[in-house]
């Protein structure tokens, strides 16, 4: 039996939480983006149990018993991951550390996340499937980061993705430049900023050498230390930094403490980057850049440059893109590198960048950010081209549920926005006149 690509019901998606996923469903007929592979004009994409069993063209389909879809006219892509979002963040410090000091490795942005944010609903129905959720840049380190699914959810944990010893994952995250330079205990200069960051992996470094004397003597184990602990992750390779930073200085230096103490980072925002490509990729830093319709704002990111992806591709550097949710919507991820092909960036690496690249950074690519067999069935239904302002997002499917669908009603709302969008509960006024009869 052939359905219609749009038909499925929506409500077992959005009312389930388990990890009970639908059977076999076969999607035919569509134009397939794999990234890592050619695209494919007349296509199929089969998934089954949350997985993806097998991509290819429709001249070497084998029909079975599952499900059908025709997506005849329509193209699916991987779903999009962007590297830097803010979703389900309020208040002060970004969800982050607090005024009490400028370094606080130890918070948990995972403890400040309310599933409930609208910006969720945006983000599907911008075809995102996976997001880096960080605290503000307002501190040197403002605390950990939280690498999330966008699947249905009741709490935080049902976002969360688990490494193999089931911890949630995550990164640190680093701030430079004017954002963490206030009064004190803050740094109030670049030098200083610099200084009280290399005195904290010092710090770091002896509490690790402490824990190796100790060997499996626990009587000579240091007291367990949250911010040390978590800096000493990063030193071992653990935890990657995903750092703030935009003028060309900032992100030297950025790079100078990364080789001082052989941590892996990845460069966000470099609105420079492009003036200092060469130095970024002989480090080895992958950088996920930010691009806004109108420049300006920002003292420190006067510099920022369309060309900025093109410069640092052709350098060798690896490149994605990130929303920086609500700078950019996420319902217009698409757009950032559409922007950066105006200027040069290849299609390719276009493609890469809203998908494998982003995975990469943050250690995912063996799971998401292509189509490929045996990876997670995150994927998103396009009515056009990705980079063509007019294309649509149709549906949004993660590890085989669709949970964004435009021709219902709800998740139309909030693809198109208007009274409502911004709730994603409507308050019960008793006592207000709504101006109903």
């Amino acid at each position: 039996m052939h359905l219609p690509c749009l038909t499925l019901p929506l409500l077992i998606a959005l009312l389930s939480t388990s990890s009970v996923h639908a059977d076999r469903q076969d999607f035919l007929h569509a134009r397939i983006i794999p990234v890592t592979g050619p695209e494919i004009e007349d296509g199929y994409l089969i998934i089954d149990d949350g997985k993806i069993v097998s991509v290819g063209s429709m001249n070497e389909y084998q029909s079975s018993s599952g499900m059908s879809h025709d997506c005849t006219g329509k193209t699916i892509m991987p779903g999009l991951v962007c590297t830097h979002s803010h979703i389900g963040i309020q208040g002060p410090g970004g969800g982050g550390g607090d005024g009490s000091g400028p370094i606080q490795p130890e918070v948990r942005i995972l403890d400040s996340i309310d599933v409930e944010n609208a910006g969720f609903r945006r983000a599907v129905a911008g075809g995102l499937t996976c997001l880096n959720i960080m605290p503000g840049s307002g501190h040197l380190s403002s605390g950990q980061t939280a690498y999330v699914k966008l699947r249905p959810a009741k709490r935080v944990e049902d976002l969360l993705i688990m490494d193999d010893n089931d911890r949630p994952m995550g990164g640190l995250k680093m701030a430079n430049g004017t954002n963490p330079q206030r009064d004190a205990p803050f740094p109030g200069t670049r030098g200083k900023s610099a200084a009280l960051v290399r005195q904290a992996f010092i710090d770091a470094q002896d509490y690790q050498q402490q824990i190796d004397d100790a060997a499996d003597d626990p009587d000579k184990l240091p007291d367990r230390n949250l911010k040390l602990e978590t800096l000493a992750e990063v030193l071992r390779g653990e935890r990657v930094v995903h750092h703030h930073t935009h003028r060309h200085d900032d992100i030297l230096t950025v790079l100078r403490l990364a080789d001082e103490f052989d941590f892996q980072v990845v460069l966000h925002h470099v609105s420079d980057g492009w003036k200092v490509a060469d130095e970024i990729a002989a480090a080895g830093a992958p950088c996920s850049v930010i691009l806004v319709d109108s420049p300006g704002g920002k003292q420190e990111a006067v510099g920022l440059e369309y060309r900025t992806g093109h410069v640092l591709d052709e350098a060798g550097v690896t490149v994605a893109f990130h929303t920086d949710d609500l700078i950019t919507d996420s319902r217009w991820f698409r757009r950032m590198p559409a922007l950066a092909m105006r200027a040069g960036l290849d299609r390719q690496t276009a493609l890469e960048s809203l998908t494998i690249n982003g995975a990469a950074m943050m250690d995912l690519d063996d799971r998401i950010g292509s189509l490929e067999a045996e990876k997670d069935a995150d994927f998103v239904i396009l009515d056009g081209d990705p980079f063509s302002i007019y294309t649509k997002t149709l549906e949004t499917w993660v590890e085989g549920r669709k949970v964004f669908d435009l021709t219902d009603p709800g998740d139309h709302l909030y693809a198109v926005g208007g009274p409502g969008a911004g709730q994603p509960e409507r308050p019960y006024l008793c006592c207000i006149d709504e101006g109903h009869e």
